[in-house]
């Protein structure tokens, strides 16, 4: 029996897929690369595959997906707060770039100036699969410069349509309109109304009435539906499909299906943009590369150099930092997926050739190819500083409270609720600018300081507080902050957090006047509720929750004075037979009496063969 080509065209590629990612995650090359390798292989080298520009059309669905699983992620009221970056930024980058590029096209006489604006604006859009990959890879899609990134992408989608209105006006066979401008913006108009009325009224009815039934495989149909339904709507009246799926995504953000929704697309937006690299590999044309090597070897470069230069620039100019600048920079040089729908446009109404559309074709594709080395390039171009710093002004107006607080992650921002709760207080600061941007939103008093620094402390009021609360996360600064505090205020009391029990036998060492392992408290609570759900009750759960802690404290002492190893008699490593709780009997000995003066009351039962790794343990 002969296998279909089809099949065999799908194993290479999921084939090469497979192998080739996670070779290239393994050198630090990124996954994008790997796909876009494998396409190059199975493709252009071997021939096996030659439908390439076919499988891309597919593919671009992975693009739909992308921007529907961001759209999810962005609640109207918060896409309103980007309209600057959206709007001012995003257009100020296509304008600016595309004006430059038109130009040096125009001023080296490689195309007619209607070629040229053509090819320059095409050439000014960047790749929203590339770049949005390379931001999830490194966890920074919400940081501040990828949220400046996005914008910029989304100001790009957009861009695509009057860009393709503009090729009728310059063509020299263009076919004959069949409406007008003002018909067609019209259209464009009612087709996003008629998403918004749908995603307002319809779409949250629609998925309650699936979810009454119980069918996952048709919630799976719906969400598919809904996406590209959308993308559909939104292709037939001009606009871009990706648009589609990103006003769908939007007017599902705050529906409470949102995460059910996120879990039915990514699985299917994974494997599609991954197919889609691999079909930009496959539709790479090496005799049009080979033809014109020299040219392609001075265009990409120059492309890559000029939309970062004016990326960064812009960025600069508008407010970001030198880090994000350059991450911006060196995020967005390359062209971008709608470019190929611009320059094929472009050829079949004869403003260039189809040779120029290939050219500038294999031009983007390299493009893209370089892009995860110039998003390597960029970290050895960053200052440490600048990441410290995080460009917010240290303003401590109004500071000085019975608590001073340093740190402000989660364990500090529940132990600030008991605080605030008690009618105290409560000066914060953190060195995070974005933890700092959030807790103010709340209404919290919260500063932005580096907690090892003497001045910020004064500043923050530290001679004013009672209490000096060290809620940092990392060991080694909070060290750094008590070590600080006892040096220039020894009289101060530390209230602080401990990352394991070793670091809290060092900071009694030092005389820290109350420490708390942060996950301690934690597991004592969810191991009586588990006991509770297995059929104890609550008095005797609670006992036993005392009992634990009555033991950890009797083996911190013990520790405190024996050294780590002390006490590991007292540890559970095996069920324990119920028994009222008594006073155990056990030679008197050092250890015992320092036991019995802590622990008046122990439940026998007590396993002697615990070993010398679960002292260590919390």
């Amino acid at each position: 029996m002969q296998t279909p080509i089809l099949y065999t065209q799908a194993l290479m590629l999921l084939g090469g897929a497979v192998v080739a990612a996670p070779l290239f995650k393994r050198l630090g090359l990124g996954t994008i690369l790997g796909y876009l390798a494998a396409g190059i292989v199975i493709g252009p080298v071997a021939q096996s595959i030659t439908e390439g520009e076919e499988i891309l059309h597919v593919s671009e669905l992975g693009v739909v997906f992308l921007l529907f699983i961001i759209g999810l992620e962005l609640k109207p009221s918060r896409l309103w707060q980007m309209r600057r970056d959206i709007f001012g930024l995003g257009t100020a980058q296509v304008v600016a770039t595309g004006l430059v590029l038109s130009f040096l096209i125009e001023f080296f006489d490689l195309l007619p100036w209607t070629g040229s604006v053509i090819a320059g604006f095409g050439l000014a859009l960047s790749s929203t699969a590339f770049a949005m990959q390379i931001l999830e890879e490194n966890n920074d899609t919400n940081t501040r410069y990828g949220q400046r990134a996005f914008s910029i992408l989304l100001l790009q989608d957009l861009a695509i349509v009057p860009l393709l209105a503009l090729i009728p006006l310059m063509a020299t066979r263009a076919p004959e309109a069949t409406t007008t401008p003002f018909e067609d913006f019209a259209l464009a108009i009612a087709a996003i109304a008629a998403l918004y009325a749908a995603g307002r009224y319809l779409l949250n009815p629609l998925f309650q009435v699936i979810a009454r039934t119980g069918a996952r495989d048709v919630m799976i149909a719906a969400a598919l539906l809904v996406v590209m339904g959308a993308a559909t709507m939104m292709q037939l009246a001009g606009l871009s499909m990706a648009m589609g799926a990103f006003l769908a995504g939007v007017l599902l953000a705050e529906s409470s299906y949102r995460h059910e929704l996120e879990a039915d697309i990514e699985p299917f937006r994974g494997i599609l943009q991954a197919l889609f690299f691999m079909a930009v590999g496959l539709s790479l044309q090496l005799g049009v590369v080979a033809e014109n090597y020299l040219l392609i070897l001075i265009a990409v470069p120059l492309l890559m150099a000029v939309k970062s230069l004016v990326l960064y620039g812009l960025c600069r100019a508008t407010g970001s930092h030198h880090n994000d600048a350059v991450r911006i920079g060196l995020l967005l040089p390359q062209g971008g997926e709608f470019g190929f729908v611009l320059f094929t446009a472009a050829a079949v109404a004869g403003v260039f050739t189809q040779g120029v559309a290939s050219l500038l074709v294999a031009i983007v594709t390299l493009s893209m190819a370089l892009t995860p080395v110039a998003a390597l390039i960029s970290r050895r171009l960053l200052r440490e500083q600048d990441d410290m710093e995080d460009e917010i002004e240290e303003d401590f107006e109004g500071a000085g409270a019975d608590v001073l607080m340093i740190g402000f992650s989660r364990f500090g921002q529940i132990a600030a609720q008991i605080l605030l709760a008690g009618g105290r207080d409560v000066t914060i600061i953190d060195h995070s600018a974005a933890r700092v941007r959030q807790a103010a939103t709340f209404g919290f008093r919260i500063y932005f300081g580096d907690g090892t620094r003497l001045d910020v402390l004064r500043a923050a009021g530290i001679e004013k507080a009672k209490i000096v609360a060290v809620c940092t996360q990392k060991k080694e600064i909070t060290d750094r902050i008590i070590n600080l505090v006892q040096a220039e205020y020894p009289n101060a009391r530390i209230f602080a957090r401990s990352y394991d029990r070793l670091h809290t036998l060092e900071l009694r060492a030092q005389g820290v006047e109350y420490e708390l392992r942060e996950t301690f408290e934690s597991g004592l609570l969810f191991g009586r509720k588990t006991i509770e759900a297995l059929g104890v009750n609550g008095e005797e759960a609670i006992a036993i929750m005392d009992d634990i802690r009555r033991r950890d404290e009797a083996r911190l002492v013990l520790q405190e004075a024996e050294g780590i190893t002390a006490g590991r008699h007292m540890l559970h490593s095996e069920p324990v037979r119920p028994e009222p709780l008594v006073k155990p009997k056990r030679d008197v000995n050092h250890t015992a009496e320092t036991e019995e003066r802590i622990l008046p009351q122990l439940p026998t039962g007590d396993n002697e063969r615990a070993g010398e790794t679960l002292a260590r343990a919390d």
